[in-house]
């Protein structure tokens, strides 16, 4: 077994040592989401943790880790009875991003079934970290089937498992840990609720703290085994101190008037549902017992507050996690009550880069408050009426914009719910919610034979395969005699994430500042939309003399959503520019992963005044590129105003797609859309 970096030496991280230790008291609190940009050591410190953990008491041979003083009824391998018992260390079980869905929650015994011809089950990952840790590393890339499991053993404290005639319940309680950068996507909101705390770390810059990190990091690869000795009388006392912590949490004391405060701190951030609350109360408890105290006080519930609520006031994904700690502690004064004073030095707090003693209770301090809310569709500029399209081209540059007539960056309105778009027909792209597609989840549709390694057996289909060869291959016993030839590959057909590729036009046609807060809003809708299903997303915007590609390619929609907010507006409006850059970005994405299938999405009035001669022409040539590509796309339309040109959807034709109007994307009226891309595509083909 390979050495651990200890938990003692990690240098600085305070929040997340004390998360991670606030946890090892007392799991109830629900777990840790670490958050922060790559080479953060989050991964080191989350492992090193397994190693402080007490020893737990098991029933001897039971493979579901069940307690000799109150063994689970219903264990599979169970009644226990007066079995023995055996201790041995807590797990720390990882589960992979390209796990199974077999490999989480078990399956049958393959092995067993055809060589026996008996049903066993087989467990899995969950049945492994049972009263142990369970770890993922970028939990944000984790695939959606994977996360609904999840989701439903923390919900129930047990894992459930009905499938190829198997009908299994076990227990299935486990601290949860995820690592994630922030930069390569979001969570889904209900396993974000899912973890009690949430810690934000990122790189020290101080000089001196990041010699001290290298330092420690070149020992340990140098001597792992003498680095750990070095450190194990730290890493002996602070075992001691988590199992005295432990002991000491039944006794803590959460009186009346810290319950209020913790109500009415979940209740001035607007958090949804209870489960705050709770979480809040668990970590204020787990507070008061690692510093040694029976009673919880405010600066608890305080320090509570900056782990438990930052990831649980987000109304969506693209706002900022964090807190306004002016209005934490205005809350925290206006409901003190009568309790004593707080002692202003609550004990130590966790494992300083020393041991025990140090540091190691700083709560988070990287929250900013909320910005002040304002309209959310910006006022018309003075003498700007609405439908136009502000200063004509070639007139002199408004007061206060940028160069060339551009304008500044305008807020975007408020989004809205829309419907799904997606992509025709069949895919085998990434699993996402987004596109029909062959998938390694979803319902069985069929059998075929494997092409290559078998990676999920249909088992009835090769039963059926082989039963008629029995006699001849000289079946003598219970067990079925199985042949390479005779295994089956399931069909599964499920949804797929796919490239939802933005092209937004901010030339001076779609500048008038209500316009183009619309504008914004319905594509920060769509984005919306991309991040709930799991797509990639990128963004071109053309305007003035050419396009650009604002963002590449990425999983991470706020990024996106960050750089729409800063788009400036102005300018001549090159659409041909604009559907060519699209048109090289999809060729290059087609080359790095050719199983996602592209969305384009272009969102436009459909004028086009400048890229050469014939504007107009060259957008069209430049939309068929598109159309003999197969790409499927919609077109926002944006024109307004009493007089309608029809050109948005001149474009939408010569992209082989549809329009719709920026009314027609809110609400129901969209349901039609995909029908109508699918009917005008097949119609296209008849012709």
């Amino acid at each position: 077994m390979s050495t651990r970096f200890p938990f003692t030496a990690v240098v600085g991280m305070d929040d997340l040592r004390l998360a991670l230790l606030l946890n090892a008291v007392s799991p109830s609190v629900g777990g840790v989401l670490v958050r922060g940009e790559k080479g953060t050591a989050k991964s080191t410190a989350v492992r090193a943790l397994a190693g402080l953990l007490p020893e737990v008491a098991v029933v001897a041979g039971c493979r579901f880790s069940c307690d000799p003083a109150a063994p689970d009824p219903g264990c599979p391998d169970g009644p226990h009875g007066d079995g023995a018992s055996a201790a041995r260390p807590a797990r720390m079980v990882e589960l992979p991003v390209g796990a199974s869905e077999d490999r989480l929650v078990g399956a049958l015994d393959i092995e067993k079934a055809l060589a026996e011809g008996v049903k066993a089950f087989e467990p899995g990952l969950l049945a492994a970290a049972h009263r142990g840790i369970l770890y993922v590393d970028e939990v944000n890339l984790l695939s959606d089937h994977l996360i609904d499991h999840l989701l439903d053993a923390a919900a129930m404290g047990a894992s459930h498992v009905e499938r190829e005639g198997v009908s299994v319940r076990h227990a299935a309680r486990f601290l949860l840990v995820g690592t994630m950068n922030p930069e390569e996507g979001e969570l889904r909101p209900q396993l974000l609720d899912r973890f009690g705390l949430t810690v934000e770390v990122a790189a020290s810059r101080v000089p001196e703290e990041r010699v001290e990190v290298v330092r420690r990091r070149l020992a340990f690869e140098d001597d792992p085994a003498a680095f750990a000795e070095r450190w194990a009388g730290e890493e002996a006392a602070l075992r001691e101190r988590i199992a005295a912590a432990r002991e000491l949490l039944p006794k803590v004391a959460l009186g009346d008037a810290v319950l209020l405060q913790i109500a009415a701190t979940c209740a001035a951030f607007e958090v949804d549902g209870m489960r705050a609350d709770i979480v809040m109360a668990r970590t204020a408890t787990a507070l008061a017992a690692w510093a040694g105290r029976e009673e919880v006080t405010s600066e608890d519930v305080r320090r509570a507050a900056l782990l438990a609520l930052p990831h649980r006031r987000r109304r969506n994904p693209f706002d900022a996690p964090g807190l306004d700690e002016d209005k934490l502690d205005e809350t925290l004064e206006r409901f003190r009550g009568e309790e004593p004073d707080d002692d202003p030095d609550p004990g130590p707090d966790g494992p300083g880069d020393d041991g025990p003693g140090g540091g190691g209770g700083v709560p988070p301090q990287g929250g900013e408050g909320p910005a002040p809310e304002t309209d959310g569709v910006p006022e018309e500029a003075p003498g700007e009426a609405p439908g136009t399209d502000g200063a004509p081209e070639g007139a002199p540059a408004p007061q206060g914009s940028g160069p060339a007539g551009e304008r500044a960056a305008v807020k975007a309105g408020e989004p809205f719910r829309t419907k799904v778009l997606s992509v025709p027909g069949l895919g085998d792209g990434a699993a996402g919610r987004r596109s029909r597609a062959r998938t390694q989840s979803g319902r069985t549709t069929g059998a075929t034979r494997p092409r290559g390694a078998l990676t999920k057996l249909h088992l009835s289909a090769t039963v059926r395969a082989a039963a008629p060869h029995q006699r001849a291959r000289g079946r003598s016993g219970a067990g079925l005699v199985v042949r390479g030839d005779d295994l089956r590959q399931a069909v599964r057909e499920g949804r797929e994430g796919n490239l939802v590729l933005f092209v937004v036009d901010a030339s001076g046609s779609m500048a008038a500042r209500r316009r183009m807060g619309a504008v914004k809003g319905a594509v920060l809708s769509l984005l919306l939309d991309a991040y709930q299903r799991r797509d990639k997303v990128g963004l071109v915007t053309f305007r003035g003399r050419g396009a650009e590609l604002a963002l590449p390619p990425t999983s991470s929609v706020d990024a996106a959503a960050a750089r729409l907010e800063e788009l400036p507006t102005g300018g001549r409006t090159p659409l041909s520019a604009g559907l060519l850059k699209a048109h090289d970005v999809l060729r290059v994405e087609r080359l790095r992963d050719p199983s996602r299938r592209p969305l384009l999405v272009v969102v436009t009035d459909g004028r086009a005044t400048g890229g050469g001669p014939d504007p107009v022409g060259l957008a069209a040539r430049a939309a068929r590129l598109h159309a003999a590509g197969g790409t499927a796309s919609v077109v926002v339309d944006c024109e307004a105003g009493p007089v309608r040109l029809g050109l948005a959807g001149n474009l939408a034709r010569d992209l082989g797609g549809t329009a719709v109007t920026l009314d027609e994307l809110r609400a129901d009226a969209l349901a039609g859309l995909v029908r109508d891309v699918q009917v005008d595509r097949s119609t296209r083909k008849a012709a």
